[in-house]
């Protein structure tokens, strides 16, 4: 299914239903649809078309959705670009897709290539007007184009729509491309489609430079929902529009649910008008979950598991998995399945396999593979012209057998629930054992005293390498005055010994990025030799 399809769809059947709540602006779906059909008009006469990439920087904001369906309406494609990038980023980025239009908010414009790489006749502002330099309107080009000629894509739900970056294992960014069905494959089985009779209001959080920010944004779109769109998330501001807007849904990251509940405001605000929450893009902490399903008592949680490669969610901890009740025993097994990110979804394929690609036993870790309809078909190759073509480099190492090494360790219990042991990379080596992160991670979480914790491997003469946690202290009473000795003692009583750090170092905060993933390649930068400063 092309994806250009969803807005269709929608505007067809719930025409009048608003679609998009923006910075005080209200479209309907109809509206929508022709903004968009203005949108790709518009792109046309500047002679974009297929296989064309159609970059945009800017906050989330109703122009985000309107370019990405215009860039799919002329067979084009659409490239999200972190608003957080720094110039040399940005031009890196614009080095590999080499776009031939480029979407900005007028706050980045300084950051745009100086050196003639993308014309400024080739620059759109999204909330400025034309400037001196060629640069062209937003507004103005919606305005000089038909609202009612609709364009229909020529390519089918196999071409790339979105090429979305990801930095990967690497410190330079690899565009993974994503097909019309990469998404379509995920909603036509997971979302009910547009209906005159089912209401609902999804608040977008996340940012539409994220495939969770552009999933939810489809479904919403696919499902004749209510977007109501945050710019950037802030606590307070969050818990005013799911009140003000009666919110029904919405998607948050570990770090930003815990903010909501940690707010000394949560209870003023009304957001009984919860009814889904979904979490993911970064592991969730136990002690963090359990206050949040307390917090939000008439609320089903979700958990989804993905990754860019994946352009949506491929396993999930449904809503049953978080209701806390029966006998002691069921009771004990969901808490545990609490600290899994769930079974595989049935439209996919997911397996735990080891180094020679074959699966692992149950219990045993392994490495997460995907393969499915849904799996990018590779990362975008520099200089291709726009032939499609793919890295090869990076996809050999990512892509094996028509399976998709995601890069992320596992285990899989005898009942199918998957748990995160670390990404390869951090999985730390001791003395010939291998130690997850997260276990010990989840076993510091546990302590009344921490608020937060990452776990790094040090260097160490006899052991190859040891544990170091860095640890962020509860900010009240006694957990201030947590020490070193008390945590490890702690883990100690929770873990095989060896499992133990051996060192922690007390921090302020730890680095996150805006996902709130715990920046661990800063962390070993700076905490991970063998002495801490």
């Amino acid at each position: 299914m092309n994806t250009t399809e969803f807005l269709t769809l929608a505007a067809a059947i719930v025409p009048d239903r608003t679609a998009v709540l923006d910075a005080g602006r209200r479209l309907t779906f109809e509206q929508l649809q022709a903004r968009v059909n203005r949108l790709a008009n518009g792109m046309a006469a500047l002679g974009i078309g297929r296989g064309h990439r159609v970059a945009a920087m800017q906050t989330n904001c109703h122009h985000l959705l309107e370019i990405y369906f215009a860039a799919a309406q002329l067979d084009a494609i659409y490239v999200p670009i972190n608003f957080r990038a720094k110039a040399d980023e940005l031009a890196t980025m614009l080095a590999i897709v080499e776009p031939q239009l480029l979407f900005l908010g007028e706050r980045y414009r300084t950051l745009a290539p100086s050196d003639g790489a993308i014309p400024a006749n080739r620059i759109v502002m999204l909330d400025a007007p034309a400037s001196d330099d060629g640069s062209i309107s937003y507004d103005d080009l919606l305005a000089d184009s038909d609202p009612e000629q609709q364009h229909f894509p020529e390519d089918d739900e196999d071409a790339t729509t979105v090429i979305m970056f990801t930095s990967g294992t690497t410190s330079i960014p690899k565009g993974a491309q994503l097909s019309h069905d990469s998404f379509a494959t995920f909603l036509l089985s997971n979302v009910a489609p547009a209906d005159p009779d089912v209401a609902e209001t999804n608040l977008l959080t996340v940012p539409l430079y994220h495939v969770a920010g552009m999933q939810a944004a489809l479904a919403a779109v696919f499902g004749g929902r209510t977007l109501a769109i945050m710019p950037q998330f802030d606590p307070e501001g969050w818990m005013a529009l799911v009140a003000a807007h009666r919110v029904n849904r919405a998607m948050l990251v570990p770090t930003m649910l815990k903010r909501v509940i940690d707010h000394p405001r949560f209870a003023d605000y009304d957001l009984s008008s919860l009814d889904v929450i979904t979490y993911g893009a970064a592991p969730m902490p136990l002690p963090v979950i359990r206050a949040a399903i307390a917090a939000f008592p008439g609320a089903r949680f979700i958990n989804a598991f993905g990754q860019t490669e994946t352009a949506s969610t491929i396993t999930m901890l449904p809503p049953d998995d978080h209701i806390l009740d029966g006998a002691p025993d069921e009771i004990e097994r969901k808490l545990q399945r609490l600290t899994s990110i769930g079974k595989p979804l049935d439209d996919v394929e997911v397996l735990i396999v080891g180094a020679d690609g074959n699966p692992v036993a149950a219990g045993a870790t392994g490495e997460i593979v995907a393969r499915g309809p849904r799996i990018m078909t590779g990362y975008w190759q520099p200089g291709n012209a726009g032939s499609g073509d793919s890295d090869n480099d990076a996809n050999s190492d990512t892509i094996r057998n028509g399976w998709l090494y995601t890069g992320d360790l596992a285990w899989q219990d005898a009942d199918g629930y998957i748990y995160l042991a670390g990404r390869a990379r951090d999985f730390i080596k001791r003395g010939g054992e291998m130690i997850a992160p997260e276990e010990v991670e989840q076993a510091l979480a546990e302590h009344p005293g921490v608020d937060e914790a990452a776990v790094i491997g040090i260097p160490d003469l006899e052991w190859g390498e040891e544990v170091r946690a860095v640890v962020v202290r509860g900010a009240a009473g006694d957990s201030a005055a947590v020490t070193e000795s008390e945590l490890v003692e702690h883990c100690r009583q929770r873990l095989a010994g060896y499992k133990r750090p051996r060192s922690i170092v007390f921090v302020d905060a730890l680095p996150r990025n805006i996902m709130g993933k715990v920046l661990k390649r800063d962390l070993r930068a700076e905490y991970g030799h063998p002495t801490p400063d």
